[in-house]
């Protein structure tokens, strides 16, 4: 039994079997997690609001529900962190902007209203980027505090990382799951573009807004999305594949900004699966996704956060401002390219996933970047959500310093259950010290 300070570091799967059947309450994994928060917020600064007079309230009604032999929902009991742009009904939602300053929503996001059914325990908000876009939130890398946690999930991420809470919900329109979890050494899943669903939830570009989960493995972030989906389409515990998976190795554009270290380490990596991991190359149309990407995101910012600028944008973040200014400026003949460009993005890929079960790339340049000013680059995850396929990212690699390093995993569109089932593969054969399978 892990001791009352260190619950929430064990597994979702595990923490859940406990508590169904009784040998550990809702109330003392809860006072777990409030007692990690009040040990370390102070330096790891991962949450926008919580209460701890609300959780343990919530966390005796649920305890209360067990004995009444109530039928559990999957995720009872188990504490989830959710970020600071996803609506709940009387509780601040504050988007990471000066603003929506004591912004209280009087309903919850459809995927809250999910969370709850399931029986999990909203421990609190956790902090985002500036209208999850570029400009910095207070936290910081729990693995050291003088690196950037990433963004702009960046509390979920940490909180799940510093032990915190078991689970959180987080959102990528660029990189904002993968390279969080990457840099805080957790497990970072985004699924499918349009899995889960956004109402409630800070529109920030339609077209690329996908919601992701962080968890300490694979199995966890399954069945934290399974519920967020809503579909049954992740059926958890994950079934074992019936042979090992194959994977084709791919380098990202962008692949010289890769520090020397994580190449090394990810090239070794990959020779370690042998012939289960071939190189192939990514498709000449992706060595545009980024700037296509961006203006994308531009543009539909500078129309969904036209609010922001004209009720006083001199309060945003120099970042936020200037890609609105970038997105007022985009023609709508340079918009609709950059549209059509993401279309055909997936069926560029049918090629390759035709021969493997997975894309194996790095989630991340490198480990996270020294100083608190910028929150990385996303260049190799963003072109991941531009073409909607599911990604998740699996703290396997490390660096000389001993920051966590991602190795992300790339399916078709759609094929979220297989992907799990591949990345808890890797996973169980890999380990969590960044060897390779023997």
């Amino acid at each position: 039994m892990a001791t009352e300070e260190r619950l929430p570091e064990t597994s979702a799967a595990v923490l859940r079997s406990r508590l169904a059947t009784g040998v550990l309450s809702a109330v003392d994994l809860a006072k777990a997690c409030l007692a990690r928060i009040d040990a370390r917020e102070d330096e790891v600064r991962a949450w926008a609001w919580y209460d701890r007079q609300c959780a343990l309230y919530d966390a005796e009604r649920l305890d209360d529900l067990r004995l009444s032999g109530v039928p559990l929902g999957p995720l009872h009991g188990l504490p989830v962190g959710v970020k600071d742009i996803i609506d709940t009904r009387g509780i601040p939602t504050e988007n990471g902007c000066s603003l929506d300053s004591d912004r209280i929503p009087g309903d919850d996001a459809e995927i809250v209203s999910r969370l709850k059914a399931a029986g999990a325990l909203i421990i609190g908000k956790t902090v985002t980027t500036e209208l999850a876009f570029l400009h910095p939130g207070k936290t910081r890398n729990p693995c050291n505090l003088a690196h950037t946690p990433g963004g702009s999930s960046s509390g979920s991420a940490a909180a799940v990382a510093d032990g915190m809470v078991p689970l959180a919900v987080g959102t990528q329109t660029g990189g904002s799951v993968v390279r969080p979890a990457s840099f805080c050494g957790v497990v970072g899943f985004k699924p499918s573009f349009g899995a889960i669903p956004q109402r409630g939830v800070l529109i920030q570009s339609p077209s690329l807004d996908t919601i992701g989960v962080f968890a300490r493995d694979p199995v966890g972030a399954a069945l934290l999305a399974d519920v967020l989906m809503g579909t049954g389409s992740i059926k958890t515990p994950l079934a074992e594949l019936v042979r090992p998976p194959s994977f084709a190795v791919v380098y990202p554009p962008g692949w010289d900004l890769a520090d020397p270290d994580l190449a090394r380490a990810f090239d070794a990596f990959c020779d370690g699966l042998g012939d289960q991991a071939q190189r192939a190359p990514l498709p000449a149309v992706f060595s545009d996704a980024a700037a296509q990407r961006a203006r994308i995101n531009a543009a539909d910012m500078a129309y969904h956060y036209a609010r922001y600028m004209d009720a006083g944008g001199s309060h945003l973040g120099p970042e936020t401002r200037a890609a609105i200014t970038q997105g007022r400026a985009l023609s709508a003949p340079d918009y609709l390219a950059a549209r059509a460009y993401q279309a055909a993005l997936p069926s560029a890929l049918v090629p390759l996933f035709a021969d493997c079960d997975a894309l194996l790339c790095p989630a991340a340049p490198g480990p996270a970047p020294k100083g608190l000013e910028s929150t990385g680059d996303s260049i190799f995850n963003g072109l991941w959500t531009m073409a909607g396929t599911p990604a998740v990212t699996l703290p396997l690699l490390a660096s000389p310093s001993g920051l966590p390093m991602g190795v992300q995993l790339i399916a078709a569109p759609g094929a979220d259950q297989r992907l799990m089932q591949v990345a808890d593969w890797l996973w169980k054969a890999s380990g969590r010290d960044g060897g390779v399978p023997s």
